[in-house]
């Protein structure tokens, strides 16, 4: 039995456009008998099976967009949405939003589900589990007959796609930099596992920081938390265990544990410890003491990716081929967890 092929791959074989394969399929009189004809008989040799997205990309016009995230609970997400929706409703584009709960199931489920002709195109992060499996044949799929997919966040780079993300690297390293300035040698890491992008990506900025300083790392100050929702316990046993003086943790809710953990431990923040977070959400604002943090501009993400997005749908002539990466600027948020 012939493997079925996708209208990419028939375009890429025949040297014309996704759009020219679609056209022909459809017999449009757009394109030249001599091309239909070479289309047609080719998508018959290999038992092409035309489908809704394939057949009907162009003329398909929903005006729904599909948002897949990880989860909702925190900050950044729900404001990257924010700037989403801002976007296409000003565009004419209703936004609905799925949750993979990080996992690879569902967000594999969510996107098959989807892909069908209910919307017109994905805006989505990365699951931990599909990072942990490196597993990205939905996305693929999807991309390959031809409806666009735009990554925030966390993103693979082994998907040809638009992307949106911060230089995780910098940021990292810059609120470590800040850190060291104020005199801290002994600055503690709570991060996530190495296989969450962002996490990796920051854990790498810290490190770089204290090695451009000279500062020796000490593996005893470094936590890597698996699972975020009991962090508690990895947390407090790091401040009983270790002396340091300063804390970076690569988001909010590692920041505002790590501060409270503290508390009951009788160390006072910022005199005892300083602390820096990731993320300038509620949290940060409203914590006691507040929280010195890594600003992601999340609004300007989801604009951006939104932005991203509608200009793949809109613009017959955009080359399918070419896909940009968008990085977004951060900066540092001064609060009193820090001295």
């Amino acid at each position: 039995m012939k493997r079925k092929v996708t209208l990419k791959q028939i375009a890429k074989e025949l040297d014309v456009s996704i759009s020219t394969v679609s056209k022909s399929l459809k017999d449009s009189p757009e394109i030249s008998e001599d091309t239909r004809q070479k289309v047609r008989a080719f998508a018959k040799l290999y038992n092409y099976k035309p489908n809704l997205i394939a057949l009907s990309l162009k003329n398909r016009k929903t005006k729904t967009i599909c948002v897949i995230i990880p989860e909702i609970i925190h900050h950044f997400f729900a404001t990257v949405i924010s700037g989403i929706e801002r976007v296409a409703n000003e565009k004419g584009y209703n936004v609905i939003v799925c949750l993979s709960d990080e996992s690879f199931d569902k967000e594999v489920i969510n996107m098959e589900m989807l892909a069908n002709g209910s919307i017109d195109g994905f805006i989505m992060s990365l699951s931990k589990e599909t990072q942990l499996k490196k597993d990205f044949h939905h996305i693929s799929e999807v991309i390959s007959q031809g409806m666009p997919v735009v990554m925030f966040d966390r993103v693979a780079n082994d998907i040809l796609c638009d992307k949106v993300i911060i230089d995780d690297n910098l940021a990292a390293f810059e609120a470590v930099q800040f850190l060291i300035n104020k005199g801290f040698k002994k600055i503690a890491l709570i991060s996530t596992v190495d296989y969450v992008s962002v996490g990796k990506l920051r854990t790498d900025g810290y490190l770089k920081a204290l090695r451009s300083n000279n500062i020796p790392i000490d593996e005893e100050f470094i936590l890597k938390v698996e699972d975020m929702d009991n962090c508690s316990g990895q947390i407090e046993a790091l401040l009983l265990k270790n002396s340091f003086d300063a804390i970076f943790a690569v988001n909010e809710l590692f920041a505002v544990t790590a501060i409270k953990l503290a508390k009951k431990l009788n160390l006072k923040v910022p005199e005892d410890i300083s602390i820096i977070g990731f993320t300038d959400g509620m949290i940060s604002k409203y914590s006691s003491p507040s929280i010195t943090t890594v600003s992601q501009n999340e609004i300007k993400m989801g604009e951006k990716a939104a932005t991203m997005l509608i200009d793949r749908l809109e613009n017959e002539d955009e080359d399918e081929e070419h896909y940009k990466t968008e990085v977004i600027e951060t900066n540092l948020v001064e609060r009193e967890s820090t001295i």
